[in-house]
């Protein structure tokens, strides 16, 4: 059986702009560039998997049917640049403390079960992936998933992020140059042990 790699995205701050507690599909907006890179990232052959907290669901703000209806929007905005993601995962479960670090589920990011359900239902080599996002439980669900590598973004909530986080491989701009920094370390693996926790896209 032929295992894929993958790019595990988060969607808020990273993918979308940040919106707290988004549940009005008009309010959803690609940020500047996401497109342009998850197209970048599938024609270097990863699968891309978007893996999101929605704890709207379990605070009763928004139904499954709803967050179907903000990913619909979302898809449609991807689809007018050219591009999609391949699969949506997502956790309804809402936290009971704040700890970014605390795995409280499985499932929710920072807990890596979205990943791993993912990797199983799709073939992906999580040896080969990697995990984007703007918090450090997003950086974590990957390091606690077993990807090959973590990058945080500054959008959203990623202004946020300390560089020397070990839960982090790089830290870059957007998500944009996270694509570009994985083709440049998939054209020259050996730059990826020249600088963790860079700052350089």
């Amino acid at each position: 059986m032929k295992l894929h790699p993958a790019v595990f995205l988060d969607r808020d701050g990273t993918l979308i702009e940040q919106v707290h507690h988004l549940v009005d599909p008009s309010k959803v907006r690609l940020i500047p560039g996401a497109a342009d890179a998850v197209t970048r990232l599938r024609a270097a052959g990863y699968r891309i998997v978007l893996v999101t907290n929605q704890s709207v669901i379990g605070r009763g703000l928004l139904t499954e049917e709803g967050l179907n209806s903000v990913h619909a929007e979302m898809s449609k905005q991807l689809a007018a640049l050219g591009t999609h993601v391949d699969r949506i995962y997502f956790c309804p479960v809402a936290p009971t403390v704040s700890d970014p670090r605390l795995v409280e589920h499985p499932d929710r990011k920072p807990g890596p079960g979205m990943l791993w359900r993912a990797a199983e239902e799709h073939q992906l080599d999580l040896s080969r992936s990697w995990m984007i996002g703007d918090a450090v439980s997003d950086v974590l669900a990957g390091r606690n998933a077993g990807v090959g590598g973590t990058i945080g973004v500054r959008t959203g909530y990623g202004a946020q992020l300390d560089a020397e986080d070990p839960a982090m491989d790089y830290l870059v701009d957007d998500l944009l140059a996270a694509a570009e920094l994985i083709a440049k370390l998939q054209t020259d693996p050996s730059g990826a042990s020249a600088s963790p926790q860079s700052n350089e896209a």
